[in-house]
């Protein structure tokens, strides 16, 4: 069977940490934030796993979307793309993706180590502190080789993860220029505040190839000031914003989906700007929420997988939400098995 949807992003594996407000503290990071490690942060990861009990999780943002993807759609009909080293983490990386149905076809750099992101975990908070390692060695000459192209020629969906732009312009642009030719469907994610606040360039250059943008409240509030909007914190006014933006493929109407964590998610179209529609989130008690890490990243891949599958807009902003609900009550990015039917 011909795959449906391709991802592409940088493949990380998650060393999470339960109370580790001491690590805040010491590397100055921000309880709820997302940030590429700085020469100052290179101790934490080997902090982590000595000071603290760790749980490894498959991560990157991209891998996490495409692993929700699988989870609501037939097995192998979702594919990701990334750069790996040729060691024991990226093992455990296709361990997970099998699981849940993904297959992967990694670029893989020898001698270099697979990507890693300390997360730490402080109530419903978590920052995470990202070394990228072998993943931002990525080639675009990966997406040229035969197995990638059969698959970019297949499909008929794809996802960006923002974080990839730190990086991989090339290659986003050249799956663009492919998706637009060829009539295609592009996602794009934020994925974190920094991402629309220094990498202004890159986000421009690949939105003009986006039919669908998501974020999340911070990264729209990020975006809002970066470009000067009156009120950063204006969800529908940013989502308005994003979506008029020139587009190469004028056949259809970008939408911008806007997550707010428990609050209502808001969706701007394209052709009916001054229309937000809202959405609103079953909320968990305090109690149930185990781990909010990969939620913004689960909700895209229950979103994209029900869209892939033809629900409407309405349906799969709900698949979202379910998908999502399913990961916080769980340790990182992960899902429940026996698989459940959430569509």
């Amino acid at each position: 069977m011909p795959y449906s949807l391709l991802s592409i992003g940088n493949p990380l594996l998650d060393i999470s940490v339960t109370g580790g407000e001491a690590l805040l503290s010491k590397y100055e990071l921000k309880a709820n934030d997302a940030i590429l490690a700085e020469d100052k942060h290179a101790p934490i990861y080997a902090e982590a796993v000595k000071d603290y009990p760790v749980t490894y999780v498959a991560g990157g943002a991209g891998q996490n979307t495409a692993r929700g993807a699988a989870y609501v759609l037939p097995p192998k009909s979702v594919v990701y793309v990334g750069s790996v080293g040729d060691d024991d983490l990226a093992e455990q990386l296709k361990a997970a993706n099998a699981r849940e149905g993904l297959d992967q076809i990694y670029y893989v750099n020898k001698g270099v180590k697979t990507g890693a992101c300390c997360v730490v975990i402080t109530g419903h908070d978590r920052s995470l502190v990202t070394t990228l390692r072998a993943a931002e060695k990525f080639s675009v000459e990966h997406l040229k080789t035969p197995e990638v192209s059969t698959a970019i020629e297949e499909v008929k969906w794809f996802y960006f993860e923002g974080f990839f732009l730190t990086h991989g312009l090339e290659s986003i642009e050249y799956l663009g220029t492919k998706a637009s030719a060829g009539g295609k469907t592009v996602a794009l994610n934020f994925s974190a505040p920094f991402i629309p606040q220094f990498f202004k360039t890159q986000l421009q250059t690949v939105l003009s190839y986006t039919d669908i943008v998501i974020m999340n409240e911070s990264e729209a509030e990020a975006w809002g000031s970066a470009n000067g909007l009156v009120n950063p914190k204006d969800l529908p006014a940013v989502g308005k914003d994003v979506a008029l933006l020139p587009k190469s493929n004028s056949s259809r109407p970008r939408i911008v989906v806007i997550t707010n964590g428990s609050g209502a998610t808001t969706v701007v179209k394209g052709d009916k700007p001054d229309e937000p529609l809202k959405f609103a989130v079953d909320p968990l008690e305090s109690e149930q929420i185990v781990d909010t890490n990969g939620a913004g990243d689960s909700f895209a891949g229950g979103f994209l997988g029900a869209l892939v599958l033809g629900k409407e807009l309405e349906e799969a902003i709900q698949v979202g939400h379910k998908l999502a609900r399913m990961t916080v009550q769980l340790n990182g990015p992960s899902y429940k098995w026996p698989k459940e039917q959430i569509v």
